[in-house]
């Protein structure tokens, strides 16, 4: 009883103290969540740069762990072949030390926002197996060992999998063959013994891309290769993933002994998009209604929507405490969000847990709602 009163007084000091966006009676969530996991945020330059009045109060309030959007991307950090760029990086480890944060590199090895020369012979040409090897190698060497001690955890390889659970046949993947994971981790280890290294990964909770990237899991493993986690990244709908797909997927990656994060959280509000169609589509006035429907504001019905969702997602989060160690959510605000220009340009989106003035939504109290009641 005397326990169970303590915990009660507890909450109710949190409740009355802790500061969340420009509320200052709001909880905070990584006090709310402190026994349970990390609550992080992706922040962008101005925001770790602490260019960003608005998102600072919350990122101080409610976020101890850390990962960059974009700055230690191969495009950001090693532009060209001679060329080391770690001007922003810096930045990021010291902001991340300064508040004392627990911070994450996003990433090392990727298809995306990588440039040609990583890929090109100096003539044009592919890059031999050898010389893309080299390559990564000594990315991952001066990286990783630039910031050595200090990033506690690194995304080593991220959306090797395809849809339908193969391989995806990335550059990466054509010119080196499907061992660069496996090499990419072994490069991060040696620049690095102490770091976590991650695999991370969107959609896991589809079954076809789930099981590919459990074989690939365990191909490492077999290699003797250690993956600390895996990262579920969450970038979810209204009505996807359901709470059995998400239970199925965590379950499913712990039986391999190791941690699942959630490395990306976001829930979009709006219609869908293909991704390969979006790119090309304008906002024209006949599409803004369609696939803009909420330019002024988001409806109370489906900011309900949206919040019973998050709350649903830290229900089984919280039932599976053991086995993850951080969520992070993908970004600070609605106004920072990727999801405003993904997969079209120009959209309103609204898939944070704060508005565009900094101010908690009904999502916000729906994920301390989850917290609080998982604490009785």
């Amino acid at each position: 009883m005397k326990v169970l009163l303590l915990q009660i007084i507890s909450i109710l000091l949190l409740l009355s103290t802790s500061p969340a966006g420009s509320k200052s009676d709001s909880p905070s969530l990584k006090e709310i969540f402190k026994d349970d996991f990390m609550i992080g945020a992706a922040l962008n330059r101005r925001q770790f740069s602490e260019e960003d009045p608005r998102a600072m109060p919350i990122i101080n309030a409610h976020f101890n762990s850390i990962t960059p959007e974009n700055q230690l991307k191969w495009m950001y950090v090693h532009p060209s072949p001679d060329k080391y760029d770690f001007a922003g990086s810096d930045r990021y480890v010291e902001f991340g030390e300064k508040h004392g944060m627990y911070i994450i590199g996003h990433t090392l090895v990727w298809h995306r926002q990588t440039p040609d020369w990583v890929f090109e012979d100096g003539n044009g040409k592919l890059a031999s197996r050898e010389m893309l090897l080299n390559r990564l190698r000594d990315h991952i060497h001066t990286v990783v060992g630039r910031y050595k001690g200090r990033i506690k955890g690194w995304d080593v390889v991220n959306e090797a999998i395809e849809a339908n659970g193969t391989m995806r046949q990335s550059k990466w993947m054509k010119i080196i063959g499907e061992d660069y994971v496996a090499k990419a981790f072994e490069f991060a280890h040696e620049a690095d013994p102490d770091a976590q290294l991650y695999y991370n990964d969107y959609s896991l909770e589809n079954e076809p891309k789930r099981s590919g990237a459990i074989q690939l899991i365990k191909k490492l493993q077999a290699g003797g290769i250690r993956v600390a986690a895996v990262g579920l990244q969450g970038h979810d709908k209204l009505n996807w993933p359901t709470m059995e797909e998400q239970d199925a997927t965590i379950a499913a990656f712990a039986k391999l002994g190791i941690k699942v994060n959630i490395t990306e959280l976001d829930i979009d509000v709006l219609p869908p998009v293909s991704e390969d169609a979006g790119p090309s589509l304008k906002l024209t006035p006949e599409l803004q209604g369609k696939l803009n429907p909420f330019a002024a504001s988001l409806p109370e019905t489906i900011q309900k929507e949206q919040a019973k969702r998050y709350g649903e997602l830290f229900g089984v989060y919280l039932k599976y405490r053991d086995v993850i160690d951080r969520i992070t959510f993908w970004g600070v605000t609605d106004g920072d969000t990727w999801l405003n220009n993904w997969p079209v340009r120009g959209r309103t989106n609204y898939p944070l847990l704060f508005d565009r003035d900094g101010k908690p939504k009904l999502a916000f109290d729906a994920v301390v709602n989850a917290g609080l009641n998982a604490k009785r």
